[in-house]
């Protein structure tokens, strides 16, 4: 007997995990995680117990670990006091340093593409699940930085080009992450955009643009999401390395937004005793050049207060009671090396992902894939693998065996004949010849990206841009899916008939990528960057913009970073921030638009889906300032994804606070209201925005 398609996909996720023992099971906590205050009481008593040299101990710690440790530096305990060791470890996308057991899950990115915040915590609560079950306790994520310029090497780690969806996301996955007892390290703080130079490059930045765009993920991680432990950048902020840069730690971080958890270096970023503890740094990672016996001898002599030692102590230890570290002990990391932490549920959850985050870029009738639908050509060395960070702390080992496309393809066919080529370099020939004896013809490709390297262009590399117009020469129903970093160039776009962005998908990418094919699902992402039609434009155009002369970058675009570049400077890119298709159609209408009494506003407006299948529509509100207010655009300040039967209305709700209309001025050092008329625009996209109103906020 046949097997149907749909069991046939669910097996092939199934085949997986067969052998899995399954998630480990850790004991309930003793004890709820202390909060605000009586954390703060809890760490200051236990500071007050210790000798100097067990306070410089609590410091800095070991790293990096050797390969297949799983972790990539520690703290060791205090016994005597007992305190737990902190094990800490990567990654943006799953548990790295070489790690086994544990999910790849898709990049960033995907999950960002989704634009849903309750996904994005459901990610980080299992992404801590499995942190603990490997016996670490601070997981080094989630990467929040803005995507200034797509060339960044870390792309793939990054969530967007946009302050308000990335505070969302942020604030999310530090919370699941923090609900399973395991400090999130919100990262890299602040303005570190690129990797060329990126140990030493100064960014001279406006205090303005540092608030208003590249600030906000970090202070909602903090503020709203209740993050434990921030982690300063390599780059230098102004002229001071960010690990002692007295304004961006001492006065915002520690002053305005009264973060009172740990504040840790990235690994080597630590440049000053003195310097860095002043300024409200309290881990140096690794090693202790800083933060061992120069500091205590800083002590010693006066040059660093005892109180500003005694205070460090304490922000690590109100991490880690904040937490729950205390009372929710973990198993060694050693004795849990070959312990399988990934699950069914999890794997299930990856494929969600990389369904939801998916963007349908173009659809001319070719996608879903019908009953008319006989054979399907795969073609491309991306089609055999699940391409992921190429190196750096994003690289994951995916337990068990992934589902690669042309795998997932296969398994849900069907009725359906896959012939397959596996293109080399040099064989579009081979390729052309695959895809003309099918009805349809998928090309996947991929680039190469990791820490450490920036893409010098967003071409993609290794002949794939021949390989696919060779195909849309021989097959006129292509489809090609990019399984990128993030944007890339599409020279062949009009030779195509379908594209879909499915970035860095994970180890559950063919099972997803094949129900998006077949129409079992809808890929229901959209942009969370603009996809430039060229390598000149954006800020990455200018050399001296980007990536700077090798001693400093100035960001002299201020506030026009990705969709605000676009909008200011007229240019059009190949997508838009916020775009993407359906496999059906939605109806934006009924804006209404209600002010409060204190400054607010409660938006209102109805999506209908006026087509035949059930399908996700994000709908996207903008805030037009005032002329005196200086924003180059209209900029996202509230979305929400409503997911709709065919025929089926549903009102939508986008609330507004005060301060949403809120900018930061340079002259008053602080955020103020301009009083005036803004204008509401509600729409698909940022250059597809049909609906608008207008309010005085007072």
């Amino acid at each position: 007997m046949e097997m149907s398609r749909r069991l046939a996909v669910k097996l092939a996720g199934a085949a997986v995990v067969a052998v899995r023992a399954g998630a480990v099971a850790l004991p309930a906590p003793a004890h709820p995680p202390y909060a605000g205050d009586q954390a703060r009481r809890k760490a200051e008593d236990l500071v007050r117990r210790m000798t100097l040299d067990e306070k410089i101990a609590q410091l800095h710690g070991t790293g990096p670990q050797l390969p297949g440790t799983g972790y990539n530096g520690s703290i060791p305990g205090n016994p005597r006091l007992g305190i737990p060791a902190l094990y800490l470890a990567d990654g943006a996308s799953g548990v790295g340093n070489g790690a086994t057991g544990v999910t790849q899950w898709p990049g960033a990115k995907a999950l960002a593409a989704a634009w849903d915040p309750e996904l994005a915590r459901r990610y980080g609560a299992a992404h801590g699940a499995e942190q603990a079950g490997k016996g670490h306790n601070v997981a080094l994520a989630p990467c929040v930085n803005i995507l200034r310029v797509p060339n960044w090497g870390r792309s793939s780690e990054a969530f967007t080009e946009d302050p308000h969806l990335n505070s969302r996301l942020a604030a999310a996955v530090v919370r699941g992450i923090q609900s399973q007892y395991v400090i999130a390290t919100v990262k890299h703080f602040a303005a570190n955009n690129q990797e060329t130079d990126r140990l030493s490059i100064d960014v001279v930045v406006s205090r303005r643009a540092l608030h208003e765009i590249y600030f906000p993920a970090f202070r909602a991680a903090v503020k709203e999401g209740g993050a434990a432990a921030v982690m300063t950048a390599y780059n230098k902020i102004d002229g001071s390395h960010a690990s002692e840069n007295a304004y961006t730690v001492g006065h915002v971080l520690r002053g305005e937004w009264g973060f009172d958890g740990m504040v840790m270096s990235d690994w080597g970023g630590t440049h000053s005793t003195a310097a860095a503890a002043k300024a409200g740094s309290d881990v140096e990672m690794p090693g202790g050049m800083y933060f061992g016996a120069a500091l205590k001898n800083a002590v010693q002599s006066g040059e660093v207060a005892g109180s500003v030692l005694d205070g460090m102590v304490a922000d690590v230890l109100t991490a880690m009671f904040r937490a729950g570290l205390f009372d929710h002990r973990l198993p060694d990391p050693h004795s849990v090396l070959r312990t399988v932490v990934s699950s069914r549920e999890h794997l299930a959850l990856a494929r969600s992902i990389s369904v939801q985050g998916s963007v349908l870029l173009k659809n001319q009738g070719v996608l879903p894939f019908t009953g008319a639908v006989r054979s399907v050509a795969v073609i491309g060395e991306a089609a055999h693998r699940v391409p992921q960070p190429t190196y750096g702390s994003a690289t994951v080992t995916p337990s068990g065996t992934p589902i690669t496309p042309l795998a997932g393809i296969e398994a849900r066919a069907g009725t359906v004949k896959v012939l397959s080529s596996h293109h080399l370099l040099g064989r579009t020939a081979d390729a052309a010849a695959v895809a003309a004896k099918a009805d349809r013809a998928v090309v996947f490709v991929a680039d190469t990206s990791g820490e450490g390297t920036d893409r010098g262009t967003l071409a993609l590399p290794a002949g794939q841009n021949e390989l696919i117009d060779a195909v849309a020469a021989a097959n006129p129903n292509t489809v090609v899916v990019l399984n990128t970093s993030g944007a890339v160039l599409m020279p062949w776009l009009d030779k195509v008939r379908g594209v879909i962005a499915n970035w860095y998908a994970g180890q559950e990418q063919g099972a997803a990528i094949a129900a998006l094919l077949f129409g079992d699902a809808e890929p229901g992402g959209r942009l969370p960057e603009t996809f430039p039609a060229t390598d000149r434009q954006g800020p990455a155009g200018s050399g001296d913009r980007y990536p700077g002369n090798g001693v400093s970058v100035p960001y002299d675009e201020g506030l026009a970073v990705g969709y605000r570049w676009y909008h200011r400077s007229g240019q059009k890119p190949l997508f838009p921030f916020g775009f993407g298709l359906s496999y059906t159609r939605f109806t934006l209408a009924d804006l209404g638009l209600q002010a409060g009494t204190d400054g607010s506003a409660q938006v209102r407006v109805t999506v209908r889906n006026t087509g035949s299948r059930t399908g996700s529509e994000v709908v996207q509100l903008y805030v037009e300032h005032p002329d005196a207010a200086g924003e180059p655009s209209p900029v996202l300040k509230a979305f929400a994804k409503a997911t709709l039967a065919p025929g089926v209305t549903r009102t939508v709700e986008l609330p507004l606070p005060r301060d949403a209309f809120a900018i930061w001025s340079e002259e008053r050092q602080g955020w103020t209201v301009l009083p005036g008329r803004y204008r509401i625009h509600v729409g698909r996209s940022s250059a597809d925005l049909p609906l608008s109103a207008e309010i005085r906020v007072p």
